[in-house]
């Protein structure tokens, strides 16, 4: 017998905790606004309950969750083609949480590599909420009945915990409701490197600043962080095999592949051969062709944060549209005497 079919749905989120980057952009933003319009509905979140599960200064998390969704808008996501909206304004994300931190084990919880790194020997200051953010973020994800997740390498194990709970859930309740969300990994810069250090992943609390390029940087600064991105001596090979221990040209080739929306391959057929004296100006121009629109437009949407703020309640409607009665049929199957969605 066959199970349940579902409508096909995506839903993906990314965390305000301020300073976008190119790795943002291409392993996130870029993804979703080339998915959107294709027929299959998509709601792309502002997931600020997720980002207090370290402390937040709370005027730097407004700013962060604004700033956010005007990257969101400025790379190509249109409000009127893809639900836009920050996760605390719909409450059925934290009433599911709850309901599948009954379901999730600790066993499971305490095995997440994110928790494990972000908690360290300090496991025991470490905030509750840090702990069962996996059963939120399936939460996140299953209150809408989403069936692709569009999500990065370091993101994959959160989602496997997702199926699982959801898979438990059926099972506890001898039902097929929830979906087995499938994760969406692909394109040639999922994970963007650090342009210092091509073995780190690049990212806001690198201390250097030249790390990253955030997409708030103008211009000249684009160009600048790419002619002083770390590489090596030698010309770019003539294959993607001959990349395999060389981790910085590795980074900038897939960065070009991903701004260019080329395979790695592709542009190894290119430029493969060129010293980096050729390769990086090339890069530098396609980067701020690509990314200085972008900052522009991002700060003319930081202008007006009244404008954000419709964008995102509006958006927090229409998801609580989709929400609600998937989670009153939850509390029903739970068996909540006259429990409603708040």
């Amino acid at each position: 017998m066959s199970g349940p079919t579902y409508t096909p749905r995506v839903f993906s989120g990314i965390q305000p905790s301020g300073n976008l980057h190119l790795g943002n952009y291409l392993g996130a933003l870029k993804r979703f606004a080339d998915s959107q319009g294709q027929g299959t509905p998509t709601l792309y979140c502002m997931v600020d309950m997720h980002a207090i599960t370290v402390w937040q200064n709370p005027a730097d998390l407004r700013h962060a969750t604004r700033e956010l969704c005007a990257g969101f808008i400025a790379a190509g996501l249109d409000p009127a083609k893809s639900i836009l909206f920050n996760q605390s304004q719909v409450a059925e994300h934290a009433q599911l949480a709850w309901i599948f931190n009954c379901v999730a084990r600790m066993g499971w919880m305490g095995r997440m590599t994110q928790w494990k790194d972000k908690a360290g020997k300090n496991a025991e200051n470490a905030s509750l909420g840090l702990l069962a953010y996996p059963a939120l973020m399936a939460a996140d994800i299953l209150v809408y009945h989403a069936t692709h997740v569009p999500v990065g390498e370091d993101q994959k194990q959160h989602l496997e915990l997702a199926r699982d709970i959801a898979a438990k859930f059926n099972h506890d309740y001898g039902v097929d409701f929830f979906p087995i969300t499938e994760p969406v990994i692909e394109g040639a810069a999922t994970r963007v490197m650090s342009l210092r250090d091509g073995s780190k992943k690049m990212s806001k609390s690198d201390a250097s600043d030249m790390s990253r390029i955030n997409m708030t940087d103008n211009a000249d600064l684009i160009a600048k962080k790419i002619r002083k991105a770390k590489t090596d001596p030698e010309p770019l090979p003539s294959d993607l095999d001959g990349l395999a221990e060389r981790p910085e040209a590795r980074n900038l080739v897939n960065i070009y592949a991903g701004l260019a929306d080329m395979s790695a391959a592709e542009v190894m057929a290119e430029m493969g051969g060129k010293s980096f004296s050729e390769f990086k100006p090339a890069l530098a121009e396609l980067a701020v062709t690509k990314l200085a629109p972008i900052s522009e437009e991002m700060s003319r949407l930081m202008q007006d944060p009244a404008e954000i703020d419709r964008i995102l309640g509006k958006g927090a409607d229409a998801a609580r549209q989709i929400a609600a009665p998937i989670l009153q049929k939850t509390f029903d199957i739970v068996g909540m005497v006259g429990a409603k969605p708040s």
